[in-house]
This record gives structure tokens, C-alpha cells and sequence, in this order.
């Protein structure tokens, strides 16, 4: 059984400030081994479930956050920028289950720690079909192009909630609580990591009875920028429409390639913003 890890870094019990996940930040050491701590306890809660192979694509800032000799099951691990799938890179069809560990809430949506969607200064808002969508549900997409169902999110109770619509049933492993974007109560480190095994167990446990994304296609997502200039900038991208100053939608048939316009956009529009 193959499970393919996505992992950001906001969702990680006790990481509430950019300074934390950030390589320049005084304390980024400590957070980091958080994070390892969590994705292994993702890996070993799905080895106790059944599962015996692993690909960790790490998915947050420049994508080198892991130590891969501490990788629990002889993970395979895929770091480094420029990936032209970004965070689901090297999903494919073979896969039995995705998961997404330390993952965190949307821009606009309730308050969850270190909220955003992609780029925090450049997109205020995605809706996928007419539904907010944070990066869990947008990354989704990429899940259904292969037909891979996912299985279990580990964040925030925002994360856990935002996630349903798109993929219902999967299994929430919830490891701290938002008070605001910049302030959570979380799990001790180590209840945290319990929690996240039982659920990744639990998860593998009942995956034949699992299936991918509910989304509809061909599918729309509506991205509304911060400011008009980013809006006009998005639509350089084939087959981005502009809906009014601040607003393009994207629709495809085909999941994947929607996904890949997304990344093209958010790509585009980071030097603007930046």
C-alpha cells in the first residue's frame, strides 16, 4: 500500500508565527523538528494501518524542511522549489491514499493560525465551484485527476472543516485550536503525534471503502486578488477570464491542468506582489 504525504508547515501544533517557519527565524530549528515529528507519526500511524510505502513531498517555503535520515518508513522524500505540480508533485495513479500533514486554513475564511492561499500578498479569496477553498481543496484537484482518494488532513479545526466539502469522510487529525491568525492553543507535541497516528491508522484501516474528491467537472476556480493589477497580471495565463477588477476564474475539465493554471498564476503574479 503506497501513501503519498504532502507536507506544509503552519499546521503543526504549536507553530503560530512566520518567524517559526521561516529558515531565518531564530527558532526555526525547534519548528522544524516539530513537523518531522508529526510526519512520521503520519508514516509510523499508516505502517500500524497497513501500509508499507511513502512518498513525503515537502511542500512548504522552499520545500527543505526534513531531515531525510529521520524520516520514519524509509520515506522517499522529494524537496526543492520550481516543482511543476508545487504541492502534490509526484502524486500519480500508483498511490493508495493521500495525505496532507500540517496543513492550514484559507485566507478568507475563519481564523485559523498563519492563514493563506498560496501567496498571503497577492490572493485575498479561492472558491472552487462556488465553494471556499484553501489549499487542501485546490490540491485536491490533483488527487482526482489520479483518482486517489484523500484520507487524512492534520491542522487546525478550520483546516478540518474547510476540507469536507471536497473530500467528505476524511479523517481530521486536530492538533491545535485557533484563537486568531496569529494565536492557537495546541496539543502537547507528543499528543499531538498520537493523535495523528491513531487517525493515519485509521484512515489506511478503512481505505477500501474510500473514494476521490467529490468535485465536479469540469471544474471552476474563482481567485479574487488583492489588488486590480494582480487580477490583470492573472489573465497572461491562457484561458483565465476576468470576472470584475479584482476577480479571474479558471475552468477545465481535466483536474490536473486546472491545477497547473493555478500554479501558473500563482507563480506569475508572486513578482507583482512581491
Amino acid at each position: 500500500m503506497r501513501i503519498f504525504i504532502s507536507s506544509d508547515m503552519e499546521g503543526t501544533a504549536g507553530v503560530v508565527d512566520w518567524e517559526q517557519c521561516r529558515s531565518s527565524g531564530a527558532d526555526y530549528g525547534y519548528y522544524r523538528e516539530l513537523l518531522q515529528g508529526e510526519v512520521n507519526a503520519a508514516i509510523e500511524g499508516a505502517i500500524a494501518g497497513g501500509a508499507g510505502e511513502f512518498l513525503v513531498n515537502d511542500s512548504h517555503g522552499a520545500m527543505a524542511n526534513l531531515r531525510p535520515d529521520a524520516l520514519a518508513g524509509r520515506a522517499r522524500y522529494l524537496s526543492g522549489r520550481h516543482k511543476p505540480l508545487y504541492m502534490m508533485q509526484g502524486l500519480d495513479a500508483s498511490y493508495d491514499a493521500v495525505f496532507l500533514v500540517s496543513y492550514h486554513g484559507s485566507m478568507a475564511g475563519e481564523p485559523s493560525a498563519l492563514s493563506h492561499t498560496y501567496n498571503p500578498r497577492a490572493i485575498a479569496e479561492v472558491r472552487l465551484n462556488g465553494v471556499p477553498a484553501g489549499e487542501s481543496g485546490i490540491n485536491a484537484l490533483v488527487a482526482l485527476g489520479h483518482g486517489v482518494p484523500v484520507v487524512l488532513i492534520t491542522g487546525d479545526e478550520v483546516t478540518a472543516r474547510e476540507i469536507e466539502p471536497f473530500c467528505p469522510g476524511v479523517r481530521a487529525a486536530v492538533v491545535k485550536s485557533s484563537v486568531s491568525r496569529f494565536a492557537a492553543e495546541s496539543l502537547h507535541p507528543e499528543e499531538a503525534r498520537e493523535v495523528i497516528r491513531a487517525a493515519a491508522r485509521e484512515a489506511v484501516a478503512q481505505l477500501p471503502g474510500a473514494a476521490a474528491p467529490a468535485i465536479t467537472l469540469p471544474a471552476t476556480l474563482t481567485v479574487r486578488f488583492r489588488n486590480a493589477d494582480l487580477a490583470e497580471q492573472a489573465t497572461w495565463i491562457s484561458g483565465t477570464e476576468r470576472v470584475d477588477a479584482l476577480t479571474v476564474t479558471l475552468t477545465d475539465e481535466d483536474p490536473v491542468r486546472l491545477y497547473r493554471a493555478f500554479v501558473a498564476v500563482v507563480v506569475l503574479t508572486r513578482g507583482l506582489a512581491e
